[in-house]
């Protein structure tokens, strides 16, 4: 029987109801729930199914083998996966009933051989880089790309069932960029419908855009980071979203040190009185930062308390005065904030990073606990 001394708490509730409202705010587009990355850590399959029941209609992965155990716990809806790498199970995912995106031409072909393969159509859906230079068919390539689609939808081989885009600075409004990328992407959808697709959905709404471009919507959006409840723009805090996932250890040892004692290795803290320190047994193994050292703040013994020297790979600790703790007491890292802890954005803020990195980093030693299913 595992006693633990750590856990993400993962609040289900309000994944379904941060997609309840991102859906009421498309405009009639559809919503899309992306579980990439374990769910952004919060647990992939608990997630897609607490994002479905708050109205969203499909799934997005990086990778096939995500989108693969997403099929493996029974959930049928429309699920895209839109990074290829070589070597990628293409024919597992044909024959899945998974989506695959499109970010090079020669794609095609190799999506074609393992619909062959797989007995059935492939569905896809094509992607136009329209400025982010990252994943994408090039505006140079597109015309060939979606002509080459065109020629294999009508062999049967494939079905082009989504055209799609990606923001490089949507979390950034008033980007110059922005508008400039929208445009280039009607000019892609033009193309692709002179060549006679017509998708079921278009997308290039990730969550920044989903709560600020109305414009950007189409078919679909794309919500990420939203879902969970942490907005992708730290200026925009009426959201209404509420954060899904609070960070907590149990105190491990209370001690009392005198004044001038160096804590932690390399002694980047030093104490300038008598007084008591806390062990929090979480560390970099578990995902939380080094560069949080003197820097991060914890809820513990009744106030926020900011770490106290280096990070360690296993524990931290805290300088907690003459607070009222002892060994069992909650720390809280991060959660929605409710009772005064810090939140993942405050943790992004510390640390010059994004709090994207602050949920997903959490390691698998960190058990997922769940309520409000």
């Amino acid at each position: 029987m595992h006693v633990h001394h750590a856990e993400a708490r993962v609040d289900l509730g309000a994944i379904s109801e941060n997609a309840r409202l991102l859906r009421r705010g498309a405009g009639g587009a559809a919503v899309m729930g992306v579980v990439k990355a374990d769910g952004y850590g919060h647990g992939m399959v608990p997630a897609a199914r607490a994002l479905l029941a708050g109205g969203a209609t499909w799934l997005g992965t990086a990778y096939i083998d995500e989108a693969l155990q997403l099929r493996a716990a029974g959930l049928d809806v429309p699920v895209v996966a839109w990074i290829l790498p070589p070597g990628a199970p293409l024919a597992a995912a044909v024959a899945a009933g998974i989506d695959l995106g499109v970010s090079a031409p020669e794609l095609i072909d190799e999506i074609g051989a393992a619909a062959h393969e797989a007995g059935r159509p492939a569905r896809v859906h094509l992607k136009a880089d329209t400025g982010l230079s990252r994943g994408g068919v090039t505006a140079a390539q597109w015309p060939a790309t979606v002509a080459a689609a065109a020629r294999a939808e009508a062999d049967g081989l494939l079905r082009v069932t989504g055209l799609f885009s990606h923001f490089a600075c949507s979390d950034e409004p008033g980007h110059p960029s922005i508008g400039a990328q929208l445009s280039a992407f009607h000019e892609a959808l033009e193309i692709a419908d002179k060549a006679g697709l017509r998708p079921e959905v278009r997308h290039i709404a990730n969550s920044a855009a989903a709560l600020t471009l109305p414009e950007a919507r189409f078919d679909l959006i794309r919500p990420g980071i939203a879902g969970y409840g942490i907005t992708p723009i730290p200026s925009l805090t009426d959201t209404g979203l509420r954060p899904a996932m609070t960070l907590s250890a149990r105190i491990a040892l209370v001690k009392q040190v005198p004044a001038g004692s160096g804590v932690s290795y390399g002694h980047r803290y030093t104490t300038d009185r008598a007084t008591r320190l806390a062990l929090i047994p979480l560390g970099y193994g578990d995902g939380v930062p080094r560069a949080a050292t003197n820097t991060a703040e914890v809820l513990a013994a009744g106030q926020r308390r900011r770490i106290a020297g280096t990070v360690c790979m296993d524990q931290f600790m805290l300088d907690i005065g003459e607070g009222p703790a002892v060994a069992g007491d909650d720390a809280v890292l991060f959660g929605p904030g409710d009772r005064g802890e810090p939140t993942a954005q405050d943790w992004a803020d510390a640390l010059g990073t994004i709090p994207y990195e602050i949920v997903t980093r959490v390691g698998p030693r960190v058990p997922r606990t769940y309520t409000g299913a």
